[in-house]
């Protein structure tokens, strides 16, 4: 059976400085699986590597068994905005726009009609309790608030992996296990594959296995990787 989503020897450099030096990763439908290292390991690069948002100088993603490096720019778009979800350690969400508007903006970019996509919106708000705030703006909310309409945001259009950059990075450890919680309970539930960075082990205790990146390699610590 194929994985969902692989990497084989990615190598990474920003000027001089090498952020991957022959990583590998793999990741099944439905797991969690934490991306871990001390700063500066490379883990973050490795997640934007895996989600096409940067490419890598050498080596191959590949996702669904398609290699992301002969997919037009196009067809990488409208993957992150349909297959990928996306939750970064401070939200990220549009100030202008109220929560659920925030929630229902992927939708509403691949075409869903605006009485929809803020009804599927609403949805996944009250399912990670804060529907209550959905006319609310960002700035109006708080920390913890805001991280769950941003994992909410992630998870409306369904998608089949969630990348999550420290999401709980800014948030105290009460509400940061909240939206752990929350946020794997839902991914489960619809059989999304979690790429998790976190430097955090009561964040990784979530996962499913731990990769630990460290001088620009993947480590599995349960030895598949």
């Amino acid at each position: 059976m194929t994985a969902l989503l692989t990497a084989e020897g990615l190598h990474k450099s920003y000027a001089s400085t090498p952020a991957l030096a022959g990583a590998d990763f793999t990741i099944d439908a439905g797991e969690v699986v934490a991306v871990m290292g001390p700063s500066g390991s490379g883990k973050s690069t490795l997640l934007h590597c895996l989600a096409g948002l940067v490419a890598p100088d050498a080596g191959r993603v590949r996702y669904q068994g398609r290699d992301l490096a002969g997919l037009s720019d196009a067809e990488r778009s409208a993957l992150r905005r349909g297959d990928f979800g996306f939750v970064f350690q401070f939200g990220r969400l549009v100030p202008e726009l109220s929560c659920v508007e925030n929630v229902a903006l992927p939708l509403r970019l691949t075409g869903t009609k605006r009485k929809d996509a803020e009804a599927r919106a609403t949805e996944w708000l009250a399912r990670l309790e804060v529907d209550d705030v959905r006319h609310h703006r960002p700035g109006q909310i708080s920390g913890g608030q805001g991280q769950r309409v941003a994992v909410a945001r992630a998870l409306v259009g369904n998608p089949r992996v969630i990348f999550a950059d420290e999401p709980t990075g800014a948030l105290d450890s009460l509400n940061g296990e909240r939206v752990m919680e929350l946020l794997v309970q839902a991914a489960k539930e619809s059989s999304a594959a979690v790429v998790l960075v976190t430097h955090e082990s009561r964040v990784a205790a979530f996962s499913d296995r731990e990769v630990v990146v460290r001088d620009g390699k993947a480590r599995d610590m349960a030895g598949a990787v």
